[in-house]
């Protein structure tokens, strides 16, 4: 009797134990929960200018999920998937390529959400019908001599950090396609933000420069002749369109609710005006890892060709 009353108590008390050991969700699921949020860009455009029009956002999220919010935007591209992986960033903004990174390389996020952009037409300006995709551009000064990418050789490109999709990976594979090796053929400008590259370009810095579509319209309040002042010559292949991941470890109904609050959040005209002017977002979808495997592809093309 008495060895039944202490193997019961043990019992009870392993069950305590293991009940106390991190968090359930309601469904019974382990994993983390979330007590705040912390939410990460990537510069695409001047650091201080993006956390700026990303802080409005800090708010809607707070209203969505009845926890606080913390907005900010890494020091560069690779910074982000380090923090994800350090478990100091719970949501990430992440770019294809970076997406990739931190999901193969880090095993430190998981996409829940991708995206939606307006097309382009060939002169740059959107069309209606938004996709899930966007491309990359060149563009040189409206009186350049350069008139397609196989012109570049030689040239001083602006270009982005190596993990940026529209600002190198995708621009490197273009040159590569006309025998021109993007470390050795050209000489590369590496700038932090889109807009400091068309700027470049403005500025008679660089010859050319590979930038998303449009990034013009970032710096165009600065520069209001930007359009007539460049031209672009080529945009390259399609690019998935940027993620919205999470830490991998996160229990499934925050995976959910988040996934819903920005979706939301994506569906209301205040909310659709902020995610525009942050990086031209008109909305988000329900996304899946196998969506990125040409971001697979031409990374390893890339890393080869290097």
């Amino acid at each position: 009797m008495t060895f039944y009353k202490t193997s019961t108590f043990v019992l009870g008390m392993s069950i305590l134990f293991l009940s106390a050991c991190g968090s359930d969700s309601a469904d019974g699921q382990s994993g983390y929960e979330p007590e705040s949020l912390t939410v990460q860009f990537v510069p695409s455009q001047n650091a201080e200018t993006l956390e700026a029009k990303a802080a409005p956002l800090e708010d809607l999220l707070e209203e969505e999920l009845d926890i606080d919010v913390e907005v900010s935007v890494s020091t560069n591209y690779t910074t982000v998937v380090e923090a994800m992986a350090s478990g100091q960033v719970d949501v990430g903004f992440l770019p294809p390529n970076a997406y990739v990174q931190a999901h193969d390389e880090q095993e430190a996020a998981e996409v829940i959400l991708q995206a939606q952009r307006y097309g382009v037409n060939e002169d740059g300006s959107p069309t209606e019908d938004l996709v899930d995709f966007y491309l990359s551009m060149f563009i040189t000064s409206a009186d350049s001599e350069i008139e397609s990418v196989a012109d570049l050789e030689g040239k001083t490109i602006a270009l982005q950090d190596f993990t940026s999709s529209a600002g190198y990976v995708w621009p490197a594979a273009a040159l590569m396609d006309e025998g021109i090796d993007p470390l050795t053929d050209i000489n590369p400008l590496i700038l932090q933000g889109h807009d400091a590259a068309v700027t470049a370009v403005l500025n008679g810095e660089a010859d050319a420069a590979a930038i998303f579509q449009d990034a013009r319209n970032v710096v165009v309040n600065d520069f209001p002749d930007v359009f007539e002042e460049t031209k672009v010559i080529a945009f390259t292949e399609e690019i998935p369109n940027d993620t919205i991941s999470v830490r991998p470890d996160m229990t499934d109904e925050w995976k959910e609710r988040i996934q819903q609050a920005f979706i939301n959040i994506g569906e209301s005209e205040e909310g659709k005006e902020i995610i525009r002017d942050i990086y031209t977002h008109e909305g988000y979808v329900e996304s899946e890892d196998g969506n990125f495997e040409i971001v697979r592809e031409y990374a390893d093309r890339v890393k080869t060709e290097e």
